[in-house]
């Protein structure tokens, strides 16, 4: 059996690592397709390089988030390889891309079935129209699973688990054992706010502004990894007084998270990694998909409210009663079973 896996940006390129090897060790030939969407080397290649990934056969080059300009290519693909299972991961362009790509082939979508129930996210809107294609959905958790139902998706649908909770658990070991960002960057365990921002909407300069209103007044040290398209947003307001630093790779990234006191962020992944790793989130939106990091403050929401973000930063504490969520580490090979079992 042969897949042909959509990749293009950096959540995608974690959750393919584990899955790969999956694939792998099922006799599952897998053929990768990098769409492009995220082509700058510190949000691409890094990753490839860092996790042991094989290079991906086509790479497409893009060096665009528009799925109109991915379809094409990704189709030219998928009539040579002719695979039995186009998989698509997550909510972005890319996956959207790669579902229209398809030309008729089964579509599996790991992470199937989440919600946030905010129309304004594209991520939301990419996530509904991607299940509504698919053959196969492969979800998170039973709640995504139902939410399926409830929409009257007849799709078969398996509760797998999260691929990115098999990479924190595959590469956490190795991260703690290589990386070496808190010392180089001088900074103490537990005595530091991490932050990422890197959603379209948390760039438009009046939001972004008031989430570094809120950041400016944090009074411990803010360590922040700054995707390029918010570092070119922030040099326009001209403001901050935090650290900026350049984007990291996975294991720097993840060392950073197992240490910070507090995590400030807008990306769906690093909510989960933050509870993962025990440490309390903060959430530069109105809204999540992964609703269950809320119970019980783990994850606060505080949209672009700089007053409701301090507040948050200096009360943050992670549950100590907290629940496992989003299986057990190691939905890659549940996923290799699915394909299998529902091969059509």
């Amino acid at each position: 059996m042969q897949v042909l896996s959509i990749v293009g940006n950096r959540p995608q390129f974690i959750k393919s690592a584990p899955l790969s090897a999956a694939l792998a060790q099922a006799g599952i030939d897998e053929v990768v397709v990098h769409t492009g969407q995220h082509y700058d080397p510190e949000l691409s290649e890094v990753f490839y390089d860092e996790l042991g990934l094989a290079p991906p056969r086509y790479r497409l080059d893009t060096r665009s988030a528009d799925p109109a300009r991915m379809v094409p290519g990704i189709r030219d693909v998928v009539e040579t390889e002719e695979p039995d299972w186009v998989i698509v991961f997550g909510d972005t362009n890319s996956t959207l891309a790669g579902a229209q790509a398809a030309g008729g082939r089964p579509i599996a979508h790991v992470e199937a079935g989440l919600r946030s129930f905010d129309s304004s996210m594209p991520e939301e809107r990419n996530r509904i129209a991607v299940d509504g294609l698919s053959s196969l959905l492969l979800c998170p958790d039973e709640r995504s699973s139902i939410q399926l139902e409830r929409e009257g998706i007849a799709a078969p649908r398996v509760v797998v688990g999260d691929v990115m909770a098999d990479a924190a658990r595959l590469f956490a070991p190795i991260a703690r054992a290589r990386s070496r960002i808190i010392e180089r960057l001088g900074i103490e365990p537990g005595e530091f706010v991490l932050v990422t921002l890197h959603r379209e909407a948390n760039t438009h300069l009046e939001r972004l502004a008031r989430i570094v209103a809120g950041l400016a007044q944090l009074p411990e040290r803010v360590v922040f990894p700054a995707h390029p398209r918010t570092r070119a947003a922030l040099a326009q307001l001209g403001e901050g007084g935090f650290e900026l630093i350049a984007p990291v790779g996975y294991l720097d990234f993840t060392e950073l998270v197992a240490h910070a006191r507090v995590i400030v962020t807008d990306s769906g992944g690093v909510q989960k990694e933050a509870y993962w790793h025990r440490v309390p989130c903060v959430t530069t939106r109105p809204s999540t998909e992964w609703v269950d990091t809320l119970a019980g403050g783990a994850n606060v929401l505080v949209d672009d409210d700089p007053g409701a973000l301090v507040a948050a930063v200096a009360a943050a504490t992670f549950p100590p009663e907290s629940p496992a969520l989003y299986g057990d580490g190691h939905a890659a090979e549940r996923i290799a079973t699915a394909l299998y079992a529902n091969r059509p």
